[in-house]
């Protein structure tokens, strides 16, 4: 071989690894909710990702099964239809309002509008999984503000954590995981604290639950400060989970910015078609809420009645605050054909099926007793 001729390649190659983002190290991924474990001789129940357990509405299945068709045309990107009906609905206008694939993208796009590196975010803790990952992946700087005891936002101590550097605050009312909803007079009093200039959004995926006196109601809370957004869903109240609809609502200006960030064609024609149908049977959608929101106070009573300290829950679903015995309980749990939702702090247990509720309080009774005597 002369000294013009090509090398021959090395039979074995150094393995070569793409660079990812150093922030990526920074936070866990979303994980989701376990579905049970079979258990023979035993119903399972899934309650570890609070999903509405109640049958879809009659109507919203008929609008399913005339909108699956023509799978080969996009959807209208604009949602127009479906905005014009939230419009409508909340006493919004159509430009306040932009459609994504469920509240979770749109917290995504929110965060990508008003942060990087070289901004902060504040938000509480424990709260919705991902904050702490869409804050991160920008590589904003994450302030985590530990709830109150009761397991409510700690508004003071969030207003104390405001920089110059501060561009996004997220709030949850309810919050998931613990359950407290924000009151009206404290949100209103924080956000005097809160500079124009810095992004308010306010999570409201399980308002629809939420039946506390006093508690702060989303729409009135943005119709008096510009700079809050609403991020909320059909995922919960109104059973839609698996067709990934949710909506914000924003001044203008916002919206722009966040249609800018959403996917193109998130949402699809079916999807929309059926949360507006959904959206046609509001009050009935807010009746069965409110029976969940029975059985959900139900239950978390009977926990109390057998000692535990259970926080206010106006979400659809119970917090155990149970720390380092949080493991030992969902174990409990699987070994009964129920999944519940294990995040360290404490266990969440979405609000299902009684013959399900039932046998968690069975399975809370024979665990207290073992633990706590």
């Amino acid at each position: 071989m002369t000294s013009s001729e090509p090398s021959a390649p090395s039979p074995n190659p150094p393995a070569a690894f793409p660079h990812l983002r150093a922030a990526l190290e920074t936070f866990p991924p979303y994980i989701p909710g376990k579905p049970p474990r079979r258990v023979e001789g035993l119903t399972p129940y899934k309650l570890s990702s609070n999903e509405n357990f109640l049958d879809p509405l009659p109507d919203v299945l008929d609008t399913m099964v005339a909108h699956a068709k023509d799978p080969g045309q996009y959807p209208d990107d604009s949602a127009v239809a479906l905005r014009e009906g939230l419009a409508a609905r909340l006493g919004v206008g159509v430009d306040e309002l932009v459609v994504a694939a469920g509240a979770s993208e749109l917290l995504v796009a929110l965060t990508q509008i008003t942060s990087d590196a070289t901004t902060e975010a504040i938000y509480p803790w424990p709260s919705f999984e991902m904050y702490p990952q869409t804050t991160g992946l920008v590589g904003a700087k994450r302030i985590e503000v530990p709830n109150r005891p009761d397991g409510a936002h700690d508004l003071e101590a969030m207003a104390a954590a405001i920089t110059d550097r501060t561009r996004l605050i997220i709030l949850c009312s309810p919050n998931n995981p613990t359950g407290p909803a924000l009151g009206d007079r404290e949100l209103r009093d924080f956000l005097t604290q809160v500079p124009g200039h810095i992004l308010v959004g306010l999570d409201e995926a399980y308002w629809e639950f939420a039946n506390a006196d006093g508690v702060a109601r989303g729409l009135d809370i943005y119709a008096d400060h510009a700079n809050v957004v609403l991020l909320r869903t059909f995922s919960k109240a109104h059973g839609l989970a698996g067709l990934r609809v949710g909506y914000a609502v924003a001044r203008e200006s916002v919206i722009a910015g966040l249609r800018k960030a959403v996917i193109p064609f998130g949402v699809t024609a079916l999807s929309q078609a059926a949360a507006l149908t959904s959206l046609e049977h509001w009050d009935e959608v807010l009746e069965r809420a409110a029976g969940i929101a029975a059985t959900r106070d139900s239950f978390a009573q009977a926990l109390r009645d057998q000692g535990w300290d259970v926080p206010q829950a106006q979400g659809n679903f119970v917090w155990l605050p149970l720390g380092e015995l949080s493991e030992a309980f969902e174990d409990a749990c699987v070994e009964q054909a129920v999944a519940v939702r294990n995040l360290e702090h404490g266990v969440r247990i979405s609000i299902g099926e009684q013959p399900g509720l039932d046998r968690v309080l069975d399975i809370a009774a024979a665990f207290r007793a073992e633990h706590f005597g």
